[in-house]
């Protein structure tokens, strides 16, 4: 039985995935208007777009840092504070170049949460829930997306300021996230490896009251190995979980998943649907995105990560040579595109979706999670952007057919690579994951 605390500690944590999604989607009901109010021309059109993707590239590539010297909860109170200013100052932007700056603010938060959130979970939560509890940020991320969507279709009528509205909407969230966050405890393996030993231990007491003095031994002897090896995490010892890492968040980019919820109106037009059919789909896609996640995150633990990662690949493979097939032949009679990319959204939600942020929090060991964490996030993140820019000009050059058989060809490769190295990895505690995957 999950201790009540831990599962409130879990959620309130988790809210930082919730304003990383809405962060996310929200800009895209505001996008014309900002274009035509500050009269962009293509380049700095697209250059308020993706601000706050290198905003989240780089809050990835740091995050680990105050992650590590802070401690973790310290470090997600500044996150949520980033967000407050980010939402409240992208807002009431008198100038272009002011709502540049919230906006990339907002985009370091985004980054940052995506290496502290799920890192913190799993340092708070017992080895026969953690998928789950994990997973809950995945599961708020596409929450945020949906909720975004939902709040800007509402205020879309709101008047010539209502992309402002839009904007300033995630400033409620924002200040719910720190205050909750004054609830939250310092994660018990960050105050072990810091020397806090009493305030380690009475945080451990709550979360597996019979198991306590058994989990700071374990964490002191993996503390202690790892003291007599290098911090580096590029250090010999830890190259099977940075593999790991970096191949699993490639593999989550190549799947063509981020071209498909950023340009799903523009795909849906392609394949001959009106406009008002490619918004109401691109919704639906939303839709299905979140109703996996949420399937996949409650199956989690009890499959296990490789069984819904064998499952999802061979969905996806499916899925995309699927779609590849009718951009060749042009079938695009009423809705089979549409329904394809439905399929192809449920399958990765319930595989990739669920398991990415839960797999890369596992793998790394205590002395080295942060910066692990963060080497996967800033994978993951440099990787979307690398295809959110790419995927209009390949689409348009090589049409859709080649676009998506390159997607599906990834994902074959994704198949071998689940059979041949991915490790089951639930229900074993950080420190026993550590002792088969580290090499000492």
């Amino acid at each position: 039985m999950i201790q009540r605390k831990v599962i409130f500690w879990s959620m309130v944590t988790a809210l930082g995935g919730f304003l990383f999604g809405f962060d996310t989607a929200v800009i895209s009901g505001a996008e014309k208007a900002i274009q035509q109010l500050w009269q962009l021309n293509a380049f700095e059109h697209g250059f308020t777009i993706s601000i706050a993707l290198i905003g989240t590239v780089l809050g990835a590539m740091f995050g680990g840092i105050p992650s590590d010297r802070l401690g973790r909860r310290q470090t997600l109170r500044w996150i949520a504070g980033l967000y407050l200013v980010s939402a409240v100052g992208a807002a009431l932007a008198p100038a272009w170049v002011p709502f540049l700056l919230f906006r990339f603010l907002g985009g370091l938060g985004v980054g940052a949460s995506s290496v502290t959130a799920p890192l913190y979970i799993s340092e708070i939560s017992p080895a026969e829930s953690r998928g789950k509890l994990v997973g809950l940020f995945q599961f708020n991320i596409v929450f945020g997306i949906l909720i975004a969507y939902l709040s800007n279709y509402l205020l879309a009528n709101a008047g010539e300021h209502s992309w402002r509205l839009m904007l300033g909407v995630q400033a409620v969230p924002s200040v719910a996230f720190l205050l909750f966050l004054f609830r939250v405890p310092e994660s018990p393996r960050w105050l072990l490896l810091h020397g806090r030993l009493a305030e380690g231990r009475d945080v451990l007491r709550i979360i597996g009251p019979e198991t306590v003095e058994a989990d700071v031994a374990a964490i002191l002897t993996a503390q202690a190995r790892a003291g007599q090896q290098s911090e580096s995490l590029w250090a010999t010892q830890y190259r099977t979980p940075v593999l790991l890492a970096v191949t699993f968040a490639f593999f989550n980019q190549v799947s063509g998943i981020n071209a498909i919820i950023y340009y799903a109106p523009r795909i849906f037009e392609m394949t001959g649907l009106g406009q008002g059919a490619a918004l109401l789909s691109s919704a639906g896609i939303g839709l299905v995105n979140f109703v996996f996640t949420l399937l996949g995150v409650n199956v989690i633990d009890r499959f296990g990560r490789r069984k819904l990662m064998l499952v999802g690949s061979l969905g996806l493979i499916a899925t995309l040579g699927l779609v590849a097939r009718a951009f060749y032949a042009e079938q695009f009679g009423g809705m089979l595109v549409p329904g394809l990319l439905f399929v192809y959204i449920g399958f990765f939600a319930f595989s990739q979706g669920a398991v990415i942020w839960v797999f890369i929090s596992e793998i790394f060991p205590n002395a080295v999670r942060a910066k692990g964490q963060a080497l996967g996030s800033s994978t993951h993140w440099v990787m979307a952007t690398v295809i959110a820019f790419t995927f209009p000009y390949f689409a348009e050059k090589l049409g859709g057919g080649h676009t998506f058989t390159f997607f599906c060809a990834m994902m074959v490769l994704q198949l071998i690579f689940v059979l041949r190295f991915m490790p089951e990895t639930k229900g074993s505690s950080l420190e026993q994951m550590e002792k088969t995957l580290v090499m000492h």
